[in-house]
């Protein structure tokens, strides 16, 4: 300390640890590391979701918490709040990302006017059994605890429902010119009915050989009722 100055220090109490050389801030009151901005796992609103239809397929859409989809996620309740603002929005949130994908596709192969309606139909059965089969849980509670939704929120679902089933409707009568718009609607309800069927019981069978036999079910459905 030879080498600093006396009026450097001039007029600074000794004893006070908020004394500085230069300007240079003492160890003690110097900040520490900055740090960046909270970044948000992005695939955490999926886990909230996946964990969501999990417990609500077993327990029930009223007996399970926001606790509990937490603690199963790994994280607290007050965590789930910063993505989804009320249980509701859990339920809407994970049912909407179900019919929103459904409609995307059926709205892009119906637009393919390049495609044989056949194959486009074929494709609208593999999506559903996607949803039924490979996301049962999410499947079981859409069904079962749609009415728990608010009115807006029911029927902003239901109306996109309506618009996937009309791509339905519109691929099945370029399929088959024999059919009536009234009838043609009454088999496509048959046809993703016999794919839905499977979430009332447990079929026992392997994933591949369900997923063939109800894709040959919903197939054989729209193919082969009589005409009008």
């Amino acid at each position: 300390m030879a080498g600093v100055a006396a009026s450097e220090w001039r007029g600074a109490d000794p004893l006070d640890p908020r004394r500085t050389l230069h300007g240079v801030p003492s160890p003690e009151t110097a900040p520490g590391p900055r740090r960046g901005p909270r970044t948000r796992d992005p695939a955490r609103k999926q886990r909230i979701l996946a964990a969501a239809a999990d417990l609500m397929a077993t327990n029930g859409y009223h007996a399970v918490s926001m606790e509990d989809i937490g603690s199963a996620v790994g994280i607290t309740a007050s965590a789930i709040y910063r993505h989804y603002g009320s249980k509701n929005a859990v339920l809407v949130a994970m049912f909407e990302s179900v019919i929103d994908g459904l409609l995307a596709q059926g709205q892009q192969l119906a637009a393919d006017h390049g495609a044989d309606p056949l194959h486009a139909l074929t494709q609208l059965i593999e999506g559903q059994i996607d949803f039924v089969v490979g996301q049962r849980e999410v499947a079981q509670v859409y069904f079962r605890e749609i009415a728990n939704l608010p009115d807006d929120d029911r029927r902003g679902l239901r109306r996109k429902q309506r618009l996937y089933l009309e791509e339905w409707v519109h691929l099945l009568l370029e399929l088959r010119p024999d059919l009536d718009d009234t009838s043609a609607r009454a088999i496509v309800h048959c046809a993703i009915g016999a794919i839905q069927s499977t979430l009332q019981h447990s079929a026992g069978l392997p994933e591949p050989r369900l997923r063939a036999l109800l894709g040959a079910s919903a197939l054989a459905v729209l193919t082969s009722a009589p005409s009008n």
